[in-house]
């Protein structure tokens, strides 16, 4: 396949939208171009680059998950780096006020628990608030653009890790995502999205010859990022998901587990597109960290048939089955806050256990037929 164009790659068909106008860019390590020009560096040339603004792990990076992020001045440029992911992750009228367009530019991973999706949704509700421009550079999504799977989250659940109600995984381009969030959502900014040229919705990741940059410190690899969709939920239970180790995401476990019993009754159900092998791992950070954890790796032998949800949530009934009552959802973080796993399903049937898996498969693939529908309507490729 030809070698895909990025919608940073296409920006000098677009230097209208900028034409006498201060520009702000949400921005991290990803905003590259295909030559891995910095997209910083590209509009501070090309256009009145004045402010940045850092999503969660900040703009070059260098934050771990969850921890916040202060105002700072980026060292390479001298700009000023306002925060989305501190006290606030609304952009303010203070930081928009210099500005009159605000371009995104971030490589998502097609899953619905990405802070970012929902960093570029609070900016367009800012935006449209003080009538400031929003521009998107596209970008694939790295696990292609057909596959739907997972349920649609109900807004009493609505959170950072799932703001709308979209399936887990929502097959669409972030600047798809962007135009669905405006109509369906009702944000109704003034939105532009530079689009790709040579994207097909059947392409992952090494289909697009692009270069790979890890999105974020615990998605090193296209597998990771298609596992992601499923074992995430792992992420509301006192199951080590793999932070920590070379591989999150993709190793599950505990100190107490029986690995190869585990790999054994997972490996019995025959999920398409994936085996599982008993491993060993000792987080260096994260849940468990320095104690010996034994679990499963989940290992992808079929991309086209791996439904990585339904993966997640089997493996998930496994290992609270095994592990009797050592297995714990993780208490909410706040007095009035809900359970992280109820945020992370968009729900509360899995931790309510009130439906069985074959139930929850069941009703969560009717979501994803109703999601399907909904979303044809915002492809542009």
């Amino acid at each position: 396949m030809g070698k895909v164009k990025l919608g940073i790659d296409n920006i000098d068909k677009y230097m209208d939208i900028f034409e006498n106008k201060k520009v702000g860019l949400i921005t991290n390590p990803t905003g590259m171009d295909s030559n891995f020009n910095s997209t910083i560096d590209l509009l501070n040339e090309r256009t009145n680059l004045v402010a940045l603004y850092s999503p969660e792990h900040g703009v070059r990076g260098d934050i771990q998950a969850g921890e916040m992020v202060d105002n700072y001045i980026d060292e390479n440029t001298g700009l000023n780096v306002y925060s989305l992911y501190g006290k606030s992750k609304r952009p303010s009228y203070d930081m928009l006020k210099n500005i009159d367009v605000l371009v995104f530019d971030i490589q998502d991973v097609g899953s619905r628990f990405y802070t970012y999706l929902y960093t570029m949704a609070y900016a367009m509700e800012s935006c449209k608030k003080f009538n400031k421009i929003f521009v998107v550079l596209d970008r694939p999504n790295p696990i292609g653009g057909e596959e739907v799977e997972g349920n649609i989250l109900d807004v009493n659940y609505k959170s950072f890790i799932g703001l709308y109600p979209i399936t887990q995984r929502y097959g669409l381009t972030i600047g798809e995502v962007a135009l669905l969030f405006n109509n369906e959502f009702k944000i109704g900014c003034d939105l532009k999205v530079i689009k790709m040229d040579g994207w097909e919705r059947n392409m992952y990741f090494e289909d697009t010859n692009l270069p790979w940059i890890m999105p974020s410190p615990n998605i090193p690899t296209i597998d990771t990022a298609l596992i992601y969709s499923g074992t995430c939920i792992f992420e509301g239970t006192n199951i080590s998901e793999g932070r920590g180790t070379t591989k999150p995401f993709e190793v599950i476990g505990t100190p107490w587990l029986n690995p190869y019993t585990i790999s054994e009754e997972m490996n019995l159900i025959n999920l398409p597109g994936v085996k599982f092998r008993p491993v060993y791992f000792t987080p260096t950070f994260s849940k468990h960290k320095g104690d010996l954890c034994k679990g499963v790796q989940v290992h992808i032998t079929n991309r086209k048939e791996f439904k990585p949800v339904r993966t997640g949530l089997s493996l998930l009934f496994k290992i609270k089955q095994q592990s009797k009552d050592k297995f714990q959802f993780s208490p909410p973080y706040t007095e009035f806050g809900k359970h992280m796993i109820d945020y992370n399903t968009g729900g509360s049937s899995v931790r309510e256990g009130k439906a069985t898996l074959q139930q929850l498969i069941s009703i969560w693939d009717e979501d994803r037929r109703k999601f399907t529908n909904i979303k044809e309507a915002y492809h542009i490729y």
